[in-house]
């Protein structure tokens, strides 16, 4: 049985669903002709493919299909239409692709060699000359029909036998989705030429539904839904490194069942739209549709966005092509205004048979369909409209598709609008020889209000489950494994629920105790030697346990402490002083943040409201806003020298969003919003002043977010995500001073995981690296020295860091390069598409094999060994 809808909604503005019963059992695959809309082919359990010749959604269908192919190969899988052909299929039986002319019923084309075990895909090359597939054998094959039976190219590429599928992307590119060793999902980049290893991978987490991608080769993007999921990812695929580079994140609302991209042609161009997918629910179809943000949108057509696409008038028939034509298809324009206006046709009156559902609360009545957030970037909100690229969930306005004049493609990132010199930033696990490995007895309870450890250029910071608040203290100096037995650690007596190195001080630990105590500790030069019992201080005011602790950014010995009491006070650890106490707070303090010149602090709250406090002048807060409406955790961070706040939180639905605060204007809410994931663990953010990138991830997650964070919209410009091989338990961020210049590295954590702490590098990646890239590194702040003494700051002195460079004396700048006379890297794609004759190729093999001679003229080498004289042979 097959359900069938319109893409558009019926006179009425309903969607109709009628139903076929086309196969005596399951069907296992379907396709639509690219040359006629009314045109199925259906595949079954049964052993038949049939074509039916479909109506109006509205109207009664055929009850009979317009033919049935009866192939005797046993259980069909698989059935795809040829791009450039008319009525030429191939068709998957369980081992053997077979090819077929849907004009001579009697037999097929040809039966290509059968494969090891069970036929998992198909898909033909855009210019129709090669079929490939994928197998559960774990082997790739690409074939050429009409030379030969076997494959031109095959190797066993796969990593394992569970569901996989394999796409043409653009010239000889190949795209498979499927199961690594582990059985975790990825998508792999293949060369058709060298199919015995990936170009690139990319790894999307485990899970055990089937990734189905879907290509658009006007663009170059590449989507990928999985069977289950309730995430679309959107990556783009290019010629050049980065192969395979992340766009996008989409959030759905339900779970995916399959997805289906809408044909160019029916796309909104009038809108801006680019491209639109369905996406199948066990209750409806969903449109996700990617537009580029214009001016005169809905007004006038953008040329530039929309080059010239594939049209529907086949280039040949499947005889001529099997006689060996290589005719292409015919391209055409999108451009409505040049296209012949179509007849006004009669209303309908058919009643609906069945409305399409729609999606959750955010249905719109007047277009009956729902609404979803971007996947493209993020979604901006209300109270300040995006120029980035969205997506939002519709229909087209309905035009009809006309031929206009060719428009050559651009790159993805000018027809997505402002995009950010980062997004190609790749995270990279340094050298297992700087690794901390056999890290055992490690605490994962520690509050969601902390770090879960902590670092700074000589030492880390890991609480351990062990009775006493035991807190390990591990040098940076000495990686490598650590003894299976017992380590001195600070033993603080009480469960730990935060800590913090004092920045200044690569010595000084402070760690705040569940019994309302915060312990200050010197390490000794050199590291633990023996266990520490007796802290230097003891902080004590707070009547309940204790939130967070954060230390001044710009004042040494100034500690800030949130705690259940409800208030957060300020400290002075060099006299062990309580100095100043902040409340106004009605509920749990989530996260709090210093500005940069540290004059304000900023807390999040569970009672629904962000804070900026004016310690010196008032205990009561001097802006008050709504924070994120959900009550699982919050994290804040000044951004954008210190003119915004960054709130990471959960909506009411728990999803996981950025907001972005104008820090003098609070009351007015949050003039932008990213949606990001669903996960149950707080985002914690990193936020670099100097690039301004902010970096997040959650514990637990496998996942690190990347962002820039600009002053005008977009305000989110997504960058490339990391993604780590196992959960890892958070990131500690180390001085700028860490990162090596020469490898273009902006920023480098140590990432913790169950036994481990890695070192990861965050790079940009860069041509010229052997110059200084001096529009990444501006001058950055001496945050490892204090500006001023908690006294001056406490007594209304203000400071700022100094700033140094970090060009080292032997690079150059970039912008002082030598300029290049520009070089053609590609010859023009007519050279590559011109058909040469088979004396041309001829001449040319002809010529290749003598150049690999050499000239026969050169001297041979024995001509040039020295002889002997004629008396010497006497001898």
């Amino acid at each position: 049985m097959l359900g069938l809808s319109s893409v558009k909604p019926g006179a009425d503005g309903q969607w109709t669903v009628t139903q076929i019963s086309c196969h005596s059992d399951l069907v296992t695959d379907m396709d639509f002709s690219p040359f006629d809309e009314s045109l199925l082919a259906t595949c079954s359990g049964d052993e038949t493919v049939k074509l039916w010749r479909l109506c109006d959604p509205e109207l009664q269908q055929p009850g009979s299909p317009e033919l049935t192919l009866r192939p005797g190969h046993g259980r069909l899988e698989l059935v795809a239409f040829h791009p450039t052909s008319s009525g030429l299929l191939a068709v998957g039986a369980t081992k053997s692709p077979l090819l077929w002319d849907t004009s001579r019923q009697d037999a097929p084309l040809a039966v290509l060699e059968q494969h090891g075990d069970q036929l998992q895909s198909l898909s033909w090359k855009r210019d129709g000359s090669l079929l490939a597939s994928s197998c559960k054998d774990k082997m790739l094959r690409v074939f050429d029909p009409r030379a030969q039976l076997t494959p031109v190219q095959s190797a066993k590429s796969l990593q394992n036998n569970k569901d996989s599928r394999i796409l043409w992307a653009k010239d000889d590119f190949l795209i498979t989705t499927g199961f690594d060793s582990m059985r975790g999902r990825e998508v792999r980049l293949w060369d058709m030429k060298k199919l015995n290893s990936s170009l690139s991978t990319v790894s999307l987490g485990t899970s055990s539904g089937t990734l189905i991608p879907l290509f658009d080769d006007d663009t170059g993007l590449l989507l990928l839904a999985g069977m289950g999921d309730t995430v679309v990812d959107c990556f783009e695929v290019s010629s050049s490194e980065p192969l395979l580079s992340q766009v996008s994140h989409c959030l759905t609302d339900t779970s995916t069942r399959g997805v289906a991209m809408v044909p160019k042609l029916a796309l909104d161009v009038m809108s801006c739209e680019v491209m639109r997918v369905l996406q199948l629910t066990d209750s409806c179809i969903v449109p996700i549709s990617y537009q580029v943000p214009r001016k005169g949108s809905g007004q006038e057509f953008h040329d530039d966005l929309y080059p010239d696409t594939v049209g529907t008038t086949p280039a040949m028939s499947a005889d001529e092509w099997w006689q060996g034509g290589n005719k292409q298809v015919e391209r055409v324009s999108l451009n409505p205004d040049k296209q012949p206006k179509p007849k006004a046709a009669p209303a309908k009156e058919m009643p609906a048979k069945k409305e399409l559902a729609s999606r959750g609360s955010k249905e719109d009545p007047a277009r009956g369909c729902s609404t979803s957030s971007s996947p493209l970037s993020t979604p901006s909100s209300s109270a300040a409209p995006s120029r980035s690229p969205s997506s939002t969930s519709g229909l087209s306005s309905g035009f009809l598709p006309s031929p206009s004049p060719s428009q050559s493609a651009k790159a993805i990132q000018n027809l997505l609008g402002p995009t950010s010199k980062f997004r190609h930033i790749q995270g990279a696990v340094m050298h297992r020889d700087t690794h901390i490995t056999n890290l055992r007895g490690l605490n994962l309870t520690t509050p969601g209000e902390s770090d879960g450890f902590c670092a700074n250029s000589q030492r880390v910071a890991v609480p351990l489950a062990i009775s006493g608040g035991q807190i390990a203290i591990l040098e940076r100096s000495q990686p490598g494994r650590l003894p299976d037995t017992s380590m001195p650690t600070i033993q603080n007596s009480v469960n730990v629920v935060d800590f913090s190195w004092d920045p200044f001080d690569t010595h000084q630990l402070a760690v705040a105790g569940d019994d309302a105590k915060i312990r200050v500790w010197q390490v000794p030069e050199g590291g633990l030697t023996e266990t520490l019992t007796e802290p230097e201080i003891i902080l004590q005011g707070h009547t309940e346990k204790i939130y967070s602790i954060k230390y001044h950014p710009l004042a040494s010995g100034l500690l800030v402490s949130s705690s259940y009491d409800l208030t957060v006070r300020l400290w002075d650890v060099d006299s062990g002083e309580e100095v100043k106490i902040l409340s106004g707070h009605q509920d749990q303090i989530f996260g709090m943040a210093w500005s940069p010149d540290g004059k304000l602090l900023a807390t999040v709250c569970k009672d629904g409201k962000v804070r900026i406090y004016d310690p010196r002048k008032s205990s009561e807060p001097v802006q008050e806003g709504p924070g994120p409406e959900g009550h699982r955790g919050a994290r804040v961070v000044w951004v954008c020298e210190g003119k915004y706040l960054l709130v990471s939180g959960f909506d009411s639905r728990s999803e996981r969003g950025l907001y972005l605060y104008a820090a003098d204007s609070l009351s007015t809410g949050a003039i932008d919003s990213a949606m990001v994931d669903v996960s149950p663990s707080t985002l914690i953010p990193f936020y670099d002043p100097d690039t301004s990138v902010v970096i997040l991830t959650g514990k637990g997650d496998t996942r690190v977010h990347i962002y820039e964070v600009v002053t005008e919209a977009p305000h989110f410009m997504p960058c490339s995500s990391f993604n780590s091989p196992e959960p890892h338990k958070g990131l500690a961020f180390l001085p700028k001073t860490e990162c090596n210049v020469r490898d273009v590295e902006i920023a480098v954590a140590l990432m913790l995981t169950k036994t481990t702490i890695e070192p990861v590098a965050f790079r940009v990646p860069r041509v010229k690296k052997e110059f200084f890239q001096d529009d990444v590194y501006t001058d950055t702040a001496v945050c490892w020295e204090p500006a001023l003494t908690a006294s001056a700051w406490l007594s209304g002195m203000n400071g700022h860091h100094k700033k140094i460079s970090l060009k080292p004396k032997d690079m150059t700048p970039v912008s002082e390069a030598p300029k290049e006379a520009p070089v053609r890297k590609y010859l023009p794609s007519s050279v590559y598409l011109e058909e040469k004759t088979d004396e041309q190729k001829k001449e040319e093999l002809l010529s290749a094999m003598v150049a690999k001679l050499g000239n026969m003229d050169d001297p041979l080498p024995q001509e040039s060994f020295e002889g002997v004289d004629e008396d010497e042979w006497d001898d």
